[in-house]
């Protein structure tokens, strides 16, 4: 278990857990549109000009993470607040609760919708094959969700932790962060996840729960006019 993973996690996450999906070219790789707009690099010095350019087309953004490349000439490289990235390193206690269930193909309308409405900037129609996704139902909706995204052998990131407005304050996420980050441990596997610096109440209750700040990790859009 090497802590460089998450350090460089799409490009980690491509060159081992995704490799068969990774659109991949020399020292550059990104997964396809219709899972996540992430593109990931070996190294901040590694020669990817011609691969960037050859992976991302004409309009389209692509955001990396932990590490940069210097872009092609004109293209843009924009800066963002750093994201906080967390990991769990011990089991966490499971609140009581309504049923988990596993979210498969004929949950994905229920899944993109409220992804829409909560989690809109990086989830995409296909995200949902890139680990296992759960949710709790409550009178035929889909109230709460979690899943799995980037991962390697020893790593596995938690994502699309989102609960719909009208079921906040349940403790829906808390339940479900706890039920897949001990799933994780228990298969030798460290949760980890990113949150924004400015979502003070997802931060909170991570750490509440277990969850602990491991680093402040650089966070890139890269755009192709």
């Amino acid at each position: 278990m090497i802590a460089t993973e998450l350090d460089n996690p799409f490009w980690c996450s491509l060159r081992s857990r995704h490799r068969a999906l990774a659109q991949c070219v020399g020292d550059a790789a990104r997964y396809p549109a219709e899972f996540a707009p992430f593109l990931g690099v070996a190294s901040a010095d590694a020669d990817v000009v011609e691969a960037i350019e050859s992976l991302v087309g004409s309009g389209e953004t692509l955001y990396l993470l932990g590490v940069a490349p210097n872009p092609p000439e004109g293209w843009t490289l924009e800066a963002f607040p750093p994201l906080a990235q967390m990991i769990c390193t011990a089991p966490i206690p499971v609140i009581d609760g309504p049923q988990v269930i596993e979210l498969s193909e004929a949950h994905r309308a229920d899944v993109l919708a409220l992804t829409a409405l909560v989690y809109p900037h990086y989830f995409r129609p296909s995200t949902m094959e890139l680990g296992r996704y759960f949710g709790i139902y409550q009178d035929g909706q889909l109230a709460a969700m979690i899943g799995e995204r980037l991962g390697t052998d020893a790593y596995q990131e938690i994502s699309a932790v989102c609960t719909h407005p009208d079921f906040n304050g349940r403790g829906y996420a808390r339940r479900l962060v706890a039920l897949l980050s001990n799933d994780n441990l228990k298969r030798g596997r460290m949760p980890f996840l990113h949150v924004s610096q400015q979502n003070h109440r997802a931060k909170l209750l991570y750490e509440q729960i277990g969850y602990r700040h491991r680093r402040e990790i650089p966070f890139w859009s890269l755009g192709r006019a």
